[in-house]
């Protein structure tokens, strides 16, 4: 009976581990089809990045000067946020993307 129990509950821990793993390979697909979706615009100008996504919902000078333009949308009530940092000749430098899939 003991036996029985030990064997149960490793094939319970087995199984679970094996269901984080597959979630974190697909967390990680999802993130690098987002990165290089939004890495396109790097070195594009601002002008093309908002005709492509639109106007942003809110905008500002970071510290460095840098103007950075923020996008906000939400999916399956998940919300995204997406910054994209824009230089003084107007050229997209960077990005960054929180929440979205």
């Amino acid at each position: 009976m003991r036996k029985l129990k030990y064997i149960f509950i490793s094939i319970f821990l087995i199984t679970l581990l094996s269901a984080c793993q597959t979630i974190k390979q697909k967390t990680d697909a999802i993130v690098e089809k987002e990165n290089k979706k939004l890495s396109k615009f790097i070195g594009k100008s601002s002008n093309e990045l908002q005709k492509d996504l639109g106007k942003p919902d809110e905008d500002f000078n970071n510290e460095k000067g840098n103007l950075v333009l923020i996008y906000n949308t939400k999916k399956y009530g998940i919300p995204c946020e997406r910054r994209f940092e824009i230089n003084s000749n107007l050229v997209v430098v960077g990005f960054v993307s929180n929440g979205c899939f």
